[in-house]
């Protein structure tokens, strides 16, 4: 048996547990520069406010509701997640993150799911105050299909189990297969066209025909429905191959200063998660664009593309070659609303080939980044970092609705008055 634990409202959750007196009233979360909704408490669902809305437009909604908006607070919202999959670790050997919010839990020996699966949750909330929702089948994917019943239906209490085969049958006639993990908005058409509506009917579909039209990963999503596990649990997350810093800034930029200090920014930031997966790069890409949905103002689009020397994870480096990039492909008379870097072609950082034609001292920078994120670390982001980094008050994201970083910053701890 798998579980599926999934987070009520994440980044609602998260911002609740430091602000309980906000239970009960609709809260909101923005997304970067303040845009759109990403986050909806159930008070605020039953407002009618809709995912991917812009804030901007129902500014006189929000206040006449009194709906509670906070920017989105990454920084905080990582930490509650990994001290939730902590928690989930302490009940199963074998735990999968799926996402920020979402892990599988393999249940497998369990003898009285109902009971542990509530301490489960139980022990969640108590450790983190985060409201979760679980689901329990045979499969990953019936699991996530209970999961989707126990969120949904009030009635049992953030928990559903899937447990017999007649009980299968009768979820999946009511499961519509656009709903099924793994079917996409062109398998929906597909399947739709073929008169195969819903996850019952998936189940009574041809292998062959599956196969054919949807390759194996098809076949597979049927086995899964039918209770026979194919998805087998990923315990170790694996490297990224490509990882990318993008950013909107907090307002159109057309001085080049400043767009250089956010790609300095964006290119550091890059070495950091290279460096935290052991990680060096070959290639460095650059990107500026204006805002496409302007009409009124002059479009610019441009990247750069630049092979390394060797390859690395050193700031200093994808810094450098980063501000090479951007300089190719700079222009003035236009106003920049986002930048971005993205490095790829990585690497095992023990496996790098050297340069006979290169000079540069790579061990005393592999020390220095080492010795600064120490630092960062201990002291808080940034506390160390190039100059050309600028402080970034010119192009950083709007964030006026921010909330602390309660759990990794000394400086914004709770205080609590007696």
């Amino acid at each position: 048996m798998f579980a599926l634990v999934d987070c009520n409202n994440f980044y609602v959750s998260c911002e609740r547990v430091f602000r309980p007196d906000l239970e009960g009233k609709p809260v909101i979360v923005l997304s970067n520069n303040d845009g759109c909704i990403i986050s909806r408490s159930e008070e605020a669902k039953r407002l009618g406010l809709k995912m991917a809305e812009p804030a901007f437009y129902k500014k006189k909604f929000l206040k006449d509701n009194n709906v509670h908006s906070f920017s989105s607070n990454y920084t905080l919202y990582g930490d509650m997640s990994q001290r939730m999959m902590d928690t989930l670790r302490l009940f199963s050997p074998e735990v999968e993150v799926y996402s920020i919010d979402e892990a599988f839990m393999n249940m497998e020996g369990i003898a009285n799911l109902e009971p542990y699966m509530i301490e489960v949750r139980n022990t969640v909330f108590k450790h983190t105050g985060m409201p979760v929702s679980i689901g329990v089948g045979k499969t990953k994917s019936l699991a996530k299909i209970a999961n989707k019943i126990a969120k949904k239906n009030f009635n049992y209490n953030g928990l559903f189990i899937i447990e017999n085969k007649q009980q299968t049958d009768c979820i999946l006639k009511n499961t519509h297969v656009e709903k099924l993990w793994g079917v996409g908005r062109q398998y929906h058409k597909l399947l739709r066209k073929n008169n195969i509506i819903t996850a019952y009917d998936y189940t009574k579909t041809n292998n062959q025909w599956i196969k054919k039209n949807m390759s194996v990963v098809g076949v597979k999503i049927k086995q899964e429905l039918q209770g026979i596990s194919c998805m087998p649990m990923k315990l170790i997350t694996p490297d990224k191959k490509a990882i990318a810093t993008t950013r909107a800034f907090g307002k159109k930029l057309t001085d080049y200063t400043y767009i250089r200090e956010a790609v300095a920014t964006y290119a550091t930031r890059c070495s950091e998660k290279l460096r935290r997966q052991y990680s060096v790069a070959n290639i460095v890409t650059v990107f500026i664009h204006t805002d496409p949905f302007n009409p009124k103002e002059k479009q610019y689009n441009q990247s750069k593309t630049l092979t390394l020397p060797i390859p690395t994870n050193s700031n200093i480096e994808l810094v450098h070659y980063s501000i090479i990039g951007l300089d190719r492909i700079y222009k003035r008379g236009y106003r920049y609303k986002k930048a971005g870097v993205i490095v790829d072609g990585l690497m095992p950082e023990q496996g790098i080939q050297g340069n006979l034609f290169y000079y540069k001292d790579i061990m005393m920078q592999n020390n220095l980044a080492k010795t600064t994120d120490l630092i960062n670390r201990k002291h808080g982001r940034d506390s160390v970092k190039l100059a050309i980094m600028g402080n970034g008050d010119e192009w950083k994201l709007k964030q006026e609705k921010l909330s602390g970083r309660y759990t990794t910053n000394w400086n914004e701890i709770i205080s609590i008055n007696i």
